[in-house]
């Protein structure tokens, strides 16, 4: 009897999930990881139609994942991190699906020119899968104009494409 109920309950969680918007569909397999090597915390907001809740990565090796999402107006992802909680200074990790594809790419736009912790201690994307075709990016410390990462906004070398189910390691703090 106690089969034939929890039977019942994965079937119904099964059909609610099926019938929730795509802006929280995931991808099995694909996602990214922001591990913070940083010794201070950083604020973390993932942005869709709407900016999610604020994460607080621990400095020191927190870490933050997300599963990779599609956003129901069409558009990308954008994971803003911040050392404060009034995101100034924000580095963005941006993706975007497009079938079989994610596009994705880092952004140092919004980050005020000269010292700023992210530049100063470098950071970078990896695929988990040393065997995989998608590329890396990474900005080493002190590296303030890094060409791994745009810049300004018509830095369109700084968009990369991987299969959807790649899964991607965004490290905060290289040195």
């Amino acid at each position: 009897m106690m089969f034939t109920k929890t039977l019942g309950l994965a079937a119904l969680f099964s059909t609610i999930a099926s019938a929730l918007p795509s802006a929280i569909a995931r991808r099995d397999g694909g996602g990214v990881k922001v591990t913070n090597n940083l010794a201070q915390d950083v604020y973390a907001w993932s942005v869709a139609g709407d900016v999610g809740p604020m994460q607080t990565i621990k400095g020191g090796g927190g870490v933050y994942s997300e599963t990779w999402r599609t956003n129901p107006n069409g558009g990308g992802i954008s994971i803003k991190l911040a050392l404060d909680q009034d995101q100034h200074d924000v580095l963005q990790f941006e993706y975007t699906e497009a079938g079989d594809t994610i596009f994705w790419d880092m952004s140092c736009i919004d980050m005020e020119a000269g010292k700023n912790p992210f530049t100063d201690f470098g950071f970078s994307v990896i695929p988990t899968d040393e065997t995989s075709t998608c590329p890396k990016a990474i900005c080493k410390a002190g590296d303030s104009s890094c060409s791994a990462a745009y810049l300004k906004p018509t830095d369109d070398h700084a968009t990369h494409g991987c299969p959807i189910d790649t899964a991607l390691d965004l490290t905060l703090g290289l040195s």
